[in-house]
């Protein structure tokens, strides 16, 4: 009888051992999942912005089809965004796509005319709406990736989660800071 006592108490162990790594298991998959939903909010207004930038290309280059290095530089930019596969590479190509808006809108400020295309008008405000949506999915996953880097790096968890296949994420920053310190200046 004696024996009894201590193996119950190695149960207990066991169990609440078994306890905590199915609950920290289960929340790892958690924030795996929002990291990866988080993303794919990315992923899907930087190609709405990709998609309105032909028509926003076509209708300045109405009005200065002479400005052909901004025009390629815009398309450059937007290729750029819809191959970027990792954040790395999408903060490289949110930083060349901002300063190409940047020269496109300047470009555009040049032109009375074309300042008042309602046009022209409506592509602008779309702009300017998925810019905000942009910076908006990009906090949600950098916080996503911020809780899940957390738990990953905690003790104890620090000691398996790796070896349950779960990794640290990077987080989507833009490689040039000065690129969106400033959005683009769109004047109605």
């Amino acid at each position: 009888m004696e024996w009894l006592i201590p193996v119950l108490i190695v149960v207990a162990l066991v169990v609440i051992v078994g306890i905590y790594l199915w609950a920290t298991y289960n929340s790892l998959v958690a924030l795996n999942v929002r990291v990866d939903e988080a993303w794919s909010d990315i992923t899907v207004q930087l190609k709405r912005r990709a998609d309105l930038l032909p028509n926003l290309i076509e209708t300045v280059k109405g009005y200065a089809a002479h400005e052909k290095a901004v025009f390629e530089n815009v398309t450059r930019a937007r290729a750029e965004t819809l191959t970027a596969e990792s954040p790395a590479a999408a903060g490289v190509a949110e930083g060349h796509m901002q300063q190409a808006l940047k020269s496109l809108f300047a470009v555009a400020e040049a032109y009375p005319q074309l300042q008042a295309s309602q046009n022209f008008l409506q592509l602008q405000q779309s702009v300017v709406d998925t810019e905000d949506k942009i910076q908006a999915s990009r906090r949600f996953y950098n916080g996503g990736v911020r809780e899940l880097n957390t738990k990953i790096k905690v003790f104890p968890n620090n000691l398996f989660a790796r070896n349950l296949g779960f990794h640290e994420r990077e987080f989507f920053e833009v490689v040039d800071g000065a690129a969106i310190a400033e959005p683009p200046r769109i004047q109605f």
